[in-house]
């Protein structure tokens, strides 16, 4: 048995994540933060988590995994992410019965000031301007038969860089279903459809004059409208299984397909070794990225009462050129 599943994995991975060379369209989506995962966990796996993912930070990689919650969670990530931005993410879920799992979150990218600059100021105007973006996400998931869960999330977002903003929402859909081979599994997500975004702000207002010869005329009051940009629409495909060894041991292996619309087709691969599912090491492949590669991490589960637990995960991840990246994520269970 454990030799077919080793098979239907690369099978997988042959099938879907064949990256044969096309036109990448690198730079066509904006909201670029909403492709920064959150849970350490996942990016110790090399993002290998459409399959795997069964806690809080479900509500991101795949909102159908939110239905492994028992009861009641309580998540935080903070990244240390390239060139001093910082991302933080919080989040709670609850589970009501047979009615299904209900969650909301907040996702926080800021930066520090930066010194404006212009043309005939190079070294500064003594002016500074920063930049944001923000998503507020709310999620459901339900189990629709013992195998087979959907779930579906909201997002309003916005960003803004000096006075200028935009606003806009977008919608998640998941799906995870338990084979009947043991513990084999089979995932999808689509993350990000929604309308397209533009920015708007005092900023872009200017005065035009069509005849400057004319001084009898004054000049019109008009705004310059700029490009709507899309959203970065994401789809995930992926399959994971669970290897025991002994009572106390067990490994999880995980494939994954993306294929975002502002990229190659990508992938990834994952292994997790998890002893007596308190202490855990992970180890992870992302494929066809231009910069991140290998994803290392580990984690620690313990208890803190009789029905809570307390959860904490660290991963680093290659960045290629701009050296590595260090992500921390805690949890609660009650």
């Amino acid at each position: 048995m454990t030799r077919k599943v080793i098979l239907v994995l690369a099978a997988f991975l042959l099938s879907t994540s064949v990256l044969a060379d096309e036109f990448s369209k690198t730079g066509t989506a904006g909201a670029q933060f909403l492709k920064i995962g959150v849970g350490a966990r996942y990016h110790g796996l090399g993002e290998a988590s459409v399959a795997t993912v069964n806690d809080i930070y479900a509500m991101y990689w795949n909102p159908a995994g939110l239905t492994e919650i028992p009861a009641s969670q309580i998540g935080f990530t903070y990244v240390n992410y390239v060139t001093d931005v910082s991302l933080n993410y919080v989040a709670y879920a609850r589970r009501h019965g047979n009615i299904g799992v209900f969650g909301a979150s907040v996702t926080a990218l800021t930066m520090g000031d930066q010194e404006i600059t212009t043309v005939e100021e190079p070294e500064g105007t003594g002016e500074t301007y920063s930049a944001s973006s923000y998503a507020f996400q709310l999620t459901y998931a339900r189990e629709l038969t013992a195998q087979f869960s959907f779930g579906a999330s909201f997002k309003y977002i916005s960003e803004q860089i000096y006075r200028e903003k935009a606003h806009g929402i977008a919608f998640d859909f998941g799906t995870l279903l338990y084979t009947g081979v043991r513990s084999l599994r089979f995932a999808m997500n689509i993350s990000n459809m929604g309308p397209e975004m533009r920015f708007e702000g005092p900023d872009l207002d200017v005065e035009y004059d069509p005849n400057n010869t004319n001084p009898n005329q004054d000049p019109f009051s008009s705004t310059l409208k700029v490009d709507s940009y899309d959203l970065p629409l994401t789809f995930r495909v992926g399959v994971a299984y669970d290897f025991y060894f002994g009572g106390d041991s067990k490994v999880v292996a995980a494939v994954e397909a993306k294929h975002p619309n502002d990229n190659l087709q990508q992938g990834s691969l994952g292994l997790e070794y998890s002893w007596r599912d308190t202490y855990f090491l992970r180890a992870g492949y992302k494929l066809n990225y231009e910069e991140e590669g290998l994803g290392l991490g580990g984690g620690i589960t313990t208890g803190v009462t009789e029905n809570t637990d307390f959860s904490i995960d660290y991963a680093w991840v290659d960045f290629g050129r701009f050296e590595s990246v260090h992500r921390f994520s805690a949890s609660i269970s009650f």
